[in-house]
């Protein structure tokens, strides 16, 4: 069983700053993807930042310059740091992974954390 917990949600005012974080844990036999994406309300769920397959990195352009995804392969755990922080970025943000289980290391499957509420203030 995997799980995907995130922390480091919250309020803040605008222009402030976040850092999400996001493990996996369990029976992970290799991770292919790893990212944040977010819901805001009465929108779709829309992709933030995202580690794909190879290392290489995607992000949202309304967030390039303003947010920063890394990771600790050694952990399994990614974080987004997130700067100068708007209104608009006030959305419920859910850690996402491609991953294989040692139970199935032919089948790629998707996990999603259970989201973390981060809101900006103006």
């Amino acid at each position: 069983q995997v799980q995907l917990v995130e922390s480091g949600g919250g309020l803040v005012q605008a222009g402030g700053s976040l850092r999400l974080s996001c493990a996996a844990s369990g029976s992970i036999f290799s991770i292919n993807a790893m990212g944040w994406y977010r819901q805001a309300p009465g929108k779709q769920r829309e992709l933030v930042a995202v580690f794909n397959s190879g290392g290489s990195t995607n992000y949202a352009d309304s967030v390039k310059g303003r947010f920063t995804i890394s990771r600790d392969n050694a952990k399994n755990t990614v974080y987004l740091q997130m700067n100068s922080l708007k209104p608009e970025d006030t959305a419920v943000y859910y850690c996402n992974a491609n991953l294989k289980t040692t139970a199935a290391p032919w089948v790629m499957r998707i996990y999603w954390g259970q989201g973390t509420q981060v809101t900006v203030s103006s």
